[in-house]
């Protein structure tokens, strides 16, 4: 049985607040089974996008850079993919320091 994309959203949420990470959703897709792509904000005008990937040679997902640099050029990416994906989850994650936590255990 997979997560929903509300309830990953919900415990992603959650775990950045008990770090001490700012994060917010930016656009709210499909409940169910919308892509979700996590916008990693540094505050010093530069962006890194994540989207989730399925490796089919290791049947294992994982986080791949989307986009990265200039925080304006990383919105044109968001609107992109929102143009081809209506039921797109954004997260923005706002942290200095780069932490998303996507490579800790449970999100990939």
């Amino acid at each position: 049985m997979r997560l929903t994309a509300d309830m990953w959203v919900s415990a992603y949420l959650t775990r950045l607040r008990l770090s001490d990470i700012p994060a917010f959703v930016v656009r709210k897709g499909d409940l169910t089974a919308g892509n979700i792509l996590i916008k990693l904000n540094t505050l010093d005008g530069q962006a890194t996008l994540f989207q989730r990937m399925h490796d089919l040679m290791t049947d294992t997902r994982k986080w791949d850079v989307l986009a990265q640099g200039d925080d304006r050029d990383v919105e044109v990416s968001i609107v992109k993919q929102s143009g081809f994906d209506p039921d797109l989850w954004v997260i923005e994650v706002e942290d200095r320091a780069g932490r998303t936590l996507l490579d800790e255990p449970g999100f990939a």
